[in-house]
């Protein structure tokens, strides 16, 4: 039997409701050279049979003995893969008919390219709505938005099986709910790391998927990983750099003071020239480096105006001044400003 060009590795557990959606949306790729490898993990709904009964011959189906969870069934999934590129998707997502076929042209005109995603639209709520992610990228701007953030969806990603088959193990179990974050990380090191800027997945966004379950494991896993690539720059200090990270640039919590704002800024100054420094990159690469970091600064200090734990005057005070472009200016900071001071009088009557 020859190998597929494509194989696409799934966990599946309880998905009946939508995993058969995500199968059709496989049925319709433009690119037909695939094998779909579904690892069944004990469900206890009627996704297996659902699963057994699919009528594509593509879909391979493997049912697991015992519960072991979604990361342990997908590195189960990538040992039978046989393609020569790895797509990976979750049960409840849907690609675009030309998602592979853009994939693998990208992966097959760019040989430094170990894994590329797709921009992806979200669908909540019965309705498609854009992404939140940077419309237009580069590779450079993808590795280093790794750095203070997760720029890929897991399920937008296609990764060379060569290179991938070189990790052990595929993905890491200890890492739960950031291993995709992880995986990417563990990637750059041995190839470049890209993203197709165009919308080549939909991302089914709802109450059930792990992003919202399980935001604090999620996010000790997530500064586990920033620590470690963090390490050399900060030293002691690059666990505290990480969750200084993860919190506020990740999660978006509010700086809750001013000098919380300000150690921020200059954990991403730092972070941002040592990347300038390691790298090669042209003009184009540095202007959206610095406009998307700055402008994600700008979002945290604007968290904090509204939340009412930070002033305009601290703010403008604190504001890094080697981001580059695209901070807040000071109209909008005033606005910011203006509902959180709204929001605390009503606090105070509410009160």
């Amino acid at each position: 039997m020859n190998a597929p060009t494509v194989s696409v590795i799934m966990a599946a557990y309880n998905g009946a409701a939508l995993i058969g959606e995500t199968l059709e949306s496989l049925a319709a790729q433009t690119l037909g050279d695939f094998e779909a490898i579904v690892v069944d993990d004990c469900s206890t709904d009627d996704t297996l049979a659902m699963l057994r009964a699919w009528p594509d011959a593509r879909v391979r189906v493997i049912a697991l003995a015992e519960n072991g969870g979604p990361v342990r069934a997908r590195n189960r999934a990538f040992a039978e893969a046989r393609g020569r590129y790895v797509a990976a998707l979750d049960q409840d997502d849907l690609c675009r008919p030309e998602r592979f076929a853009r994939q693998v042209a990208y992966l097959d005109a760019h040989p430094e390219v170990a894994l590329v995603g797709s921009d992806t639209a979200v669908l909540r709520d019965g309705a498609i709505r854009a992404p939140r992610h940077p419309a237009n990228t580069t590779a450079r701007l993808t590795e280093w938005l790794l750095r203070i953030e997760n720029p890929l969806v897991w399920s937008s990603v296609m990764i060379r099986a060569q290179i991938a088959r070189g990790l052990e193990p595929f993905t890491r179990p200890e890492l739960l709910y950031a291993e995709d974050f992880d995986l990417y990380h563990r990637i750059a090191r041995l190839g470049r790391v890209a993203r197709i800027d165009a919308d080549l997945l939909i991302y089914r966004q709802h109450g059930g998927g792990a992003s919202q379950r399980f935001v604090d494991t999620m996010s000790a896993s997530a500064t586990r990983v920033l620590a470690d690539s963090y390490a050399e720059l900060f030293g002691d200090g690059a666990h505290d750099a990480a969750a200084l990270v993860v919190s506020n640039l990740m999660g978006r919590a509010p700086p809750p003071d001013r000098a919380t704002l300000r150690r921020l800024g200059e954990v991403m100054v730092a972070l941002q020239q040592d990347f300038l420094a390691r790298h090669a990159c042209d003009a184009q690469d540095i202007r959206l480096i610095r406009w998307e970091t700055a402008r994600r600064w700008a979002a945290v200090a604007r968290a904090g105006l509204r939340a009412g734990s930070l002033t305009l005057g601290d703010a403008l005070s604190v504001r890094p001044p080697h981001l580059g472009l695209g901070y807040a200016g000071f109209e909008e900071l005033v606005v910011s400003r203006f509902v959180g001071g709204v929001r605390r009088l009503r606090q105070t009557f509410a009160a």
